[in-house]
């Protein structure tokens, strides 16, 4: 029994055992089957898989591979500095942790740029291949994410020392060997490994770096931001040449590894890169694909015949497909759009500049105007900027606002859009690129804000921005006018070191024209002969001004006056005293000159001696509260007078506008603005100021005199543009007046009908007898007297 039950255990560890090794068998089949292939390409054909293994070799190694190459690697620990340097890096230094592509790319260009220069003498250094190019490579299942050149590569020396060092830049020491030489051409290389390679700890936990240089066999650079390790490739060469980055993501990080995330980063940061960028991506499309043939039925089916069978053979002959979904994997070139402004002006039609403006603009319309150009001296950049056909809604809204129109680019890679001082506020609708050789970026390239050079560039913009506007065609500058006039005028009260510049960009409705906007330059070239300053007039419309009765004697003589109907001109001339040695003057303002004849200042004179006790009676005491002195006047014409303000004063249009302020503290702006004195200026011709004169002679205490002097004053402040104090006072008297010049008695009474008297005394009976008596309560008349019978028992 025990014989036999030892054969049966022998029997079944033999079955196990024969099981096992056709299982290993088939497992070890399916390995050398699926070699290679990544499972997110599972779909992918043959061939595409191919073409990917092609272009990258993945890290091909097992588990106890890996860590049998850790444990064989030279282990090195940062410094201390480096430490603190790495953790500066990875917590404050860069805000955005987007910017890790940006720099990775931006190194990968540099060692393409590197390995380009070098064969420009040495074409054997190409070799191993001739294709310069990028390659981004995401792999989700494995949370990594690689990024390929095909550039210079490293040494593994150059892996210690660049990578094992901070702001180490192994580009600096390649230009300290090209300056050794003669020809110092392509020194416009970015670092190929500084600070900016570190900022890849902002989102992944370990990086690995695998590189092949020329001189130098593949090694394997691995670092967890703590310490790094360097060991040579098991794999022998796998790259040929260059370098490649993995990136094994944080799980906060992992959306970088999503295709459209990475194809909005390379579009912002590094479309214009001088080297193609291939990301390896999914599409899906539609395949025919045969269907498989269904076994045939027995033939031999009751009813059908030999012949039969033979028929429907034929017929099945054409193979059958149908149309399904498959997921096909390729790489994709992200940088299409070429840097147009390193190409020269001469080259560039316009089309291509109004596509390219709205490209990075995102406006449908197409530029009103352009400039190309280089700027040479203490930094070097090349920008294009642009002017809208229109301006946003919102334009004065928030002015002053950060907008994001001026793009800086260094070597062709985007840095950044949020500089405040790349253009000042009134020009912040001018958009545009800006592309410089020489930013440091030894840094951080967001510490570019506070860059000296910025300073230069930005003077240097804003010349060529305003050149621009000037260059425009006439047509063309009327339109951008009506856009962005107000911001040619804030800038001449902000900008004092182009104040000039401007000036002749300004443009305003003066008396020459009745349609045309005129230039200050195109002014002076009509002023008349001895003319001392340029006039102008403000107000709230063309009307307006036109029918002052400041500009009366100015237009009767033939002087241009601007007139001047926006609320921020008046603000704009305050700050431009003058234009070409001509002072402006304020029509509205003491101490203009007219130039009068000897003969008429004789006139005036004796006038003065005729009106002189009557202008001091109004100034001291009928209109002394509003009135600081009265003076005959040589500006009007068919006005009898006119208050004008003080040199230093507010105008009429001005004071209106002081007191519309919204923000101004309640009450202030009445006893700064409103309490301020003018100076009331009267046409001895006029036949009010005679007749004002001859009744003041007869009696100055008279009422007639004291409404008729309070009656011009009246009408000059509104005339003038200024409000009434007390419009219920000035009602009384136009009242007075108008009574007295149709002969109606001064004390005539309003006759009220006494139909409408009957009607009020009603409606105050009717309101007395509204209070009804309470509940239970009778009135005196209700109540009858002692002895009477109530009225309801008569």
């Amino acid at each position: 029994m025990k014989i036999y039950v030892l054969g049966v255990l022998c029997l079944a560890l033999l079955s196990v055992a024969v099981r096992a090794e056709d299982e290993a068998v088939d497992i070890e089949g399916k390995v050398e089957e699926d070699l290679g292939k990544s499972t997110i390409p599972s779909k992918t054909d043959d061939e595409t898989v191919e073409r990917e293994e092609e272009s990258i070799k993945l890290d091909g190694l097992s588990v106890s591979e890996m860590k049998q190459l850790r444990e064989s690697s030279e282990k090195h620990t940062y410094q201390a500095e480096v430490n603190r340097m790495m953790k500066l890096i990875i917590n404050s230094l860069y805000r955005n942790k987007e910017i890790f592509l940006r720099e990775l790319i931006s190194n990968a260009s540099d060692a393409l740029d590197k390995i380009r220069f070098m064969s420009l003498t040495d074409p054997n250094v190409l070799s191993a291949t001739s294709d310069l190019k990028v390659l981004i490579k995401p792999d989700e299942e494995n949370k990594a994410l690689h990024i390929i050149d095909t550039g210079i590569g490293m040494t593994r020396e150059d892996l210690v020392k660049n990578l094992g060092t901070i702001a180490k830049s192994g580009t600096s020491e390649f230009l300290a060997k090209m300056e050794e030489g003669d020809d110092t051409t392509q020194s416009d290389l970015i670092g190929q490994f500084g600070v900016g390679f570190y900022s890849a700890f902002l989102v992944a936990d370990t990086v690995v770096v695998t590189s092949k240089n020329n001189d130098d066999e593949q090694y394997v650079w691995e670092s967890d931001a703590s310490s790094f390790s360097v060991v040579k490739d098991p794999r022998g060469n796998t790259l040929g040449r260059g370098t490649q980055i993995s990136l094994f993501m944080k799980d906060e990080a992992l959306d970088f590894l999503k295709e459209h995330t990475i194809k909005d980063l390379v579009k912002k940061y590094s479309q214009f890169i001088n080297f193609p960028i291939h990301l390896w991506t999914s599409k899906t499309e539609k395949v025919e694909e045969a269907v498989e043939e269904e076994k045939k039925e027995d033939a031999a089916k009751e009813g059908e015949t030999d012949d039969d069978v033979k028929v429907e053979d034929e017929d099945d002959e054409k193979p059958k497909t149908k149309m399904v979904d498959k997921t096909v994997w390729d790489w994709e070139v992200m940088n299409d759009n070429k840097p147009i402004w390193l190409r020269s002006p001469k080259e560039v039609e316009d089309a291509d500049y109004n596509q390219f403006y709205k490209s990075f603009s995102k406006d449908s319309d197409e530029p009103l105007a352009h400039v190309h150009f280089t700027a040479e001296g203490e930094v070097t950049f090349r920008s294009i900027l642009f002017v809208p056909k229109s301006a946003p809604y919102d334009l004065y809204q928030d002015y002053g606002k950060k907008v994001d129109n001026i793009k800086m680019y260094v070597k062709r890679v985007f840095i950044t859009d949020d500089f405040e001082e790349m253009m000042p506020k009134y020009l912040n609708f001018i958009k545009g690129v800006v592309d410089s050789d020489d930013l440091p970026l030894n840094v951080s390239r967001e510490t570019l804000q506070q860059n000296k050079l910025l300073r230069v560039i930005k003077k240097k913009l804003v010349r060529k921005a305003l050149d621009m506007l000037k260059k425009m065609s006439e047509e063309d500058y009327d339109k951008f006018y009506k856009e962005f006039g107000t911001n040619i005028k804030l800038g001449v009260m902000e900008d004092h070191s182009n104040r000039n510049r401007l000036a002749k960009l300004l443009r305003w409705q003066s008396s020459n024209s009745d349609e045309q906007l005129t230039s200050l330059q195109a002014y002076l070239e009509r002023m008349k002969d001895k003319q001392d300053h340029i006039y102008f007039m403000t107000g709230t419309s063309r009307s307006e001004c036109e029918r002052s009765p400041f500009v009366e004697k100015l237009l009767k003589k033939g002087y241009e006056v601007l007139y001047l109907v926006d609320p921020i001109d008046e603000y704009t001339v305050q700050n431009l005293p003058e234009f070409e040695g001509k002072k402006f003057q304020n029509a509205a303002k003491e101490n203009l000159n007219l130039q009068d004849s000897d003969k008429a200042k004789e006139t005036m004179e004796k006038l003065g001696r005729e009106f002189d006790t009557m202008l001091n009676w109004l100034k001291d005491k009928v209109l002394s509260a509003g009135v600081e002195k009265a003076i005959l006047s040589t500006r009007l014409v068919e006005s009898p007078c006119a208050i004008v303000a003080t040199q230093y004063g507010y105008s009429g249009n001005m004071e209106r506008i002081m007191k519309s302020q919204a923000y101004a503290k309640a009450g202030s702006t009445e006893s700064n603005v409103g309490n301020q004195k003018k100076i009331l200026e009267m046409n001895p011709f006029h036949p009010l100021v005679k007749e004002l004169n001859r009744l003041y002679k007869e009696n100055e205490e008279s009422e007639s005199a004291k409404d008729l002097a309070h009656a011009l004053y009246d009408t000059a402040l509104l005339r003038s543009g200024y409000v009434l104090r007390d419009s219920v006072k000035f009602s009384s008297r136009m009242d007075k007046l108008l009574r007295m010049s149709f002969n109606i008695d001064k004390d005539a009474s309003v006759d009220i009908p006494e139909e409408f008297d009957e009607e009020v005394k009603d409606d105050a009976a009717a309101a007395e007898g509204d209070a009804a008596p309470a509940e239970g309560e009778t009135t005196a008349e209700e109540t009858p007297a002692e002895g009477e019978k109530p009225k309801d028992e008569l």
